[in-house]
């Protein structure tokens, strides 16, 4: 309930005051484990991505944001903390677990943000989670929330979804298959920033 009120009051806002354009929503699967996967070029990705989707989307948060009462807040809104700087075992299980349920979980597969812009090169287990979940993985660019790099006044945001990818039903999961997987991945997202 809290989560689809705000949505509405942020979908206005980021209407009006970041001119918020989606394209390709009718690519999200309507159920099923799935992850979307984006570029990373400002804290507002997040609530961008979460306003322009079609289903309730979760994400990885560094722990340092969960302070008392702004905490609550987050985990309301899907976000859940992880341990930076190794493996945090108790959030990878939480974000596997959240997509055998059938949920979402958006990822930044470069794992920080850009600094100009361009796409970086994707971290080594970006879908490691997608695959032990099966999860489709739609790709997607986000434009314009770097604002302050931008230096504009009113910025036009854009959200771009593009076609699914989907894990090989009998091929077990390999670091060569999430590898052939992750290159595709980040191709797509490329070639939908460079669109027009």
């Amino acid at each position: 309930m809290f989560y689809s009120v705000l949505k509405i009051i942020l979908r206005i806002l980021f209407k009006i005051f970041l001119r918020l354009e989606v394209k390709g929503a009718e690519n999200i699967p309507a159920t099923g484990p799935l992850v979307i996967a984006s570029n990373h070029l400002s804290l507002l990705d997040p609530p961008v991505i979460g306003v322009a989707s079609t289903r309730k989307v979760h994400f990885m948060a560094k722990q340092e944001l969960f302070v008392p009462v702004l905490g609550d807040i987050y985990k309301l809104l899907g976000a859940f903390p992880v341990k930076r700087g190794g493996a945090d075992r108790t959030a990878i299980k939480h974000g596997i677990d959240l997509m055998l349920d059938g949920g979402v979980l958006a990822i930044f597969p470069e794992g920080t943000r850009s600094k100009t812009g361009a796409l970086g090169k994707a971290e080594p287990g970006a879908l490691m989670m997608a695959g032990k979940a099966k999860a489709v993985i739609v790709p997607t660019c986000v434009k314009g929330t770097d604002i302050k790099r931008q230096g504009k006044l009113w910025p036009q945001v854009n959200v771009k979804f593009g076609k699914p990818i989907f894990f090989p039903q009998d091929v077990p999961i390999s670091k060569e298959l999430l590898h052939e997987l992750t290159e595709a991945l980040m191709l797509e997202i490329k070639r939908l920033q460079e669109a027009e």
